[in-house]
């Protein structure tokens, strides 16, 4: 099933009210989108996700981090063992540092802020639903980018080495646009190729390296010192 053509099954988590209409606003804006519950914390979620069929569970689940009870962390560990097939999107205020990476481990599909808009949501959910991404804020892809490059060894000067040789040329090439913390939309204006294109051969390069998330694929390119 496509985002873009299908109808398509969400969930919010969000013990605030206000960010609760908020959210249910911007939805409103796409037709497509049914929203089967809201919840107001983790425990909440798993509840209302174990009385729902396999045909109804919702496909992506937006997430907050703090909240009472169950925390959106927790959760999304639990949720991912419970039902592996729904994609976790934690949508929060929070930017810092172990918040983004206890996330990405939990099982997180993305890392998105809550003034994100409408448009951006859509994209969120079309990137991994169609193309197993991993939509970050740019601000948090900067940072995961900035966290990644600290906690490698700056004191010992390596040769640049080579990515694996599955890669093609041209994935190799969006690989180091996306190790630099570029999105989709820029990698294609800079390519000139259209932003389908780009997330297609991310999706390959995902696949060829096994890895499920732009974290992950940061930390294997640093570790390896593909384009120092």
């Amino acid at each position: 099933m496509t985002a873009d053509a299908d109808s398509v099954r969400i969930a919010l988590v969000e013990d605030n009210a206000v960010n609760r209409n908020t959210f249910q606003q911007k939805v409103q804006q796409y037709a497509n989108w049914n929203i089967v519950f809201i919840a107001n914390n983790g425990d909440a979620c798993l509840h209302e996700l174990k009385g729902l069929p396999a045909t109804g569970l919702p496909q992506v689940i937006f997430m907050d981090i703090e909240m009472p009870g169950l925390n959106g962390i927790q959760t999304i560990a639990a949720g991912k063992i419970l039902y592996p097939q729904i994609h976790f999107i934690v949508l929060t205020a929070f930017d810092d540092d172990d918040k983004i990476f206890e996330a990405i481990k939990a099982g997180a599909s993305g890392y998105l802020l809550k003034h994100e808009s409408a448009v951006t949501l859509k994209d969120a959910i079309t990137n991994v639903l169609n193309f197993n991404g991993a939509p970050l804020s740019p601000a948090i892809a900067r940072k995961a980018l900035q966290l990644l490059s600290q906690s490698s060894n700056n004191n010992i000067k390596s040769k640049t080495a080579a990515p694996p040789e599955s890669l093609t040329e041209r994935e190799t090439e969006i690989l180091q646009h996306t190790v630099n913390g570029l999105d989709a939309k820029r990698i294609a204006d800079i390519l000139n190729i259209s932003v389908y294109t780009v997330r297609k051969h991310i999706a390959n390069v995902y696949e060829k390296l096994h890895v499920q998330s732009k974290a992950q694929i940061m930390k294997l390119a640093h570790e390896n010192k593909w384009f120092h």
